[in-house]
């Protein structure tokens, strides 16, 4: 089984540009703009799309565990996490 690493994320959607990185809110959860509305699932698609882009992954690597329908989402993310948690703090630090 390959291990999995968690985060949370702030979703901002209808965004100018796609984008990841940065943060939001206490406690600090990252932030994911995406150009997609959110009806009908579109956002979380490009979601997932984005986030497998920033890490350098594929995007069935990403799984929303949680928040389905709310701003903020929780990940779970298949991979090296020791990888994983070092691209996730450059990331919350852009």
């Amino acid at each position: 089984m390959t291990p999995a690493f968690t985060f949370t994320i702030r979703v901002r959607a209808n965004a100018s540009n796609n984008k990841v990185g940065g943060t939001a809110g206490d406690p600090p959860r990252l932030v994911v703009a995406v150009q997609a509305p959110a009806v009908d699932g579109k956002a979380n698609s490009a979601i997932l799309k984005e986030l497998a882009k920033a890490f350098g992954l594929r995007s069935r690597d990403f799984t929303i565990i949680s928040g389905e329908t709310s701003r903020d989402k929780r990940i779970q993310v298949s991979g090296d996490s020791e990888v994983i948690k070092v691209r996730y703090k450059e990331l919350c630090n852009e």
